[in-house]
C-alpha cells in the first residue's frame, strides 16, 4: 500500500475528501519525521515506536575497487519497533 492508496482507503471510511485526508496524512508524516530528526521518540500505543538511532562508524569497501577501504562515519538512522497490538495482528503461524 502506498500513500495514495492509504488516503483513498481512509477517505472511503470517513466523510472526508481525498484532498482533506491527504493533507492530514502529510501533516502526520511530517510531524513524525521532524520529531525523529530532533531526537524525540514518537510512541503510538499499541502500534509502535518511531525513534532515531546511531549507526556506528565502520570501515567498508569500495564496490568498484574491492581492495580500497573507505571509512563510513557514524550517523543517525530512523528506526521502528512494532507494538504489542500490531505484532498480534500480524502474527500468523507459518505452515
Amino acid at each position: 500500500m502506498n500513500k495514495s492508496a492509504l488516503v483513498k482507503a481512509i477517505a472511503e471510511k470517513t466523510a472526508l475528501t481525498n484532498k482533506d485526508v491527504d493533507k492530514v496524512v502529510s501533516m502526520f508524516l511530517d510531524e513524525i519525521s521532524k520529531s525523529i530528526a530532533d531526537g524525540v521518540n514518537v510512541r503510538l500505543v499499541g502500534f509502535g515506536t518511531f525513534e532515531r538511532r546511531i549507526r556506528r562508524g565502520r570501515e567498508g569497501h569500495n564496490p568498484r575497487k574491492p581492495e580500497e577501504k573507505v571509512y563510513i562515519p557514524a550517523h543517525y538512522v530512523p528506526s521502528f519497533k512494532a507494538g504489542k497490538n500490531l505484532k498480534e495482528i500480524v502474527k500468523k503461524t507459518v505452515e
